[in-house]
């Protein structure tokens, strides 16, 4: 419903696709659908929203079969994990903490991809998953959130392999430093000097590559992490 997740929606829809939004939030989701049905009336058929907690993974059956019937006769052929929080930093995280994050970032995009995957599968569906990752995923894991990078790097193999049999291609998108709420940036001064590139990535950048990534061009792109860092984590790790 915000910053990269809000993106990669709007890069979809302008890309052709049908787009169900989730979220946590209710009314955040019927805020963004607000704004990117008033970018163009085609999408007034076109995007849709429904709860979904990535905590909740028991959930997650009955959703899909809500978004299926949201989006009839079409069926879901790619499935985006976005879903993330940051935090959880060894030096004063709680139990409680760690547990939201990796519930959140890891535990969701498991049980999600699980779930979907099955879906795919018994529909006989070519289709494709996408983990966002991010370049914490290259430093040591002192962190909660960090961990739960490493999670999703080494996710996405497994994932790719055990479903690449199935004409189903998994890859990962990781952000660098990205102009969002998360790091509390809206866009509008993404100076960032310590970056080889000396600013933050747009989150209009990475959802342009994410459509990329799920669409035939990128068919042959197989249990890839694609970093989009602008050199953070890749050439350097000054940014930290």
């Amino acid at each position: 419903t915000s910053g990269i997740g809000k993106s990669i929606a709007e890069a979809f829809l302008k890309s052709g696709a049908t787009v169900i939004i989730t979220g946590r939030n209710e009314k955040k989701i019927d805020s963004v659908l607000n704004n990117i049905k008033s970018q163009n009336v085609l999408y007034e058929h076109k995007a849709f929203g429904i709860l979904l907690d990535n905590m909740q993974p028991s959930s997650f059956e009955q959703k899909i079969e809500e978004i299926v019937k949201l989006v009839s006769p079409a069926k879901i052929d790619v499935l985006v994990n976005n879903a993330g929080i940051g935090g959880g930093d060894i030096s004063n995280t709680t139990e409680e903490e760690f547990e939201q994050v990796i519930k959140t970032n890891l535990n969701g995009t498991f049980f999600l991809s699980k779930t979907v995957a099955k879906y795919m599968i018994q529909n006989g569906i070519k289709g494709n998953i996408l983990n966002i990752a991010s370049s914490s995923s290259l430093r040591p894991a002192a962190s909660a959130y960090t961990f739960s990078k490493w999670g999703i790097r080494g996710f996405t193999l497994g994932l790719a392999k055990t479903l690449a049999p199935y004409g189903i291609t998994v890859n990962g998108l990781a952000p660098g430093p990205t102009a969002t709420p998360m790091l509390h940036r809206d866009g509008h001064d993404i100076t960032f000097e310590k970056n080889p590139m000396g600013r933050f990535a747009m989150p209009e950048e990475i959802a342009n590559m994410a459509a990329v990534l799920v669409s035939d061009i990128g068919r042959m792109v197989v249990g890839d992490i694609v970093y989009m860092t602008g050199g953070a984590g890749v050439i350097t790790y000054d940014d930290i």
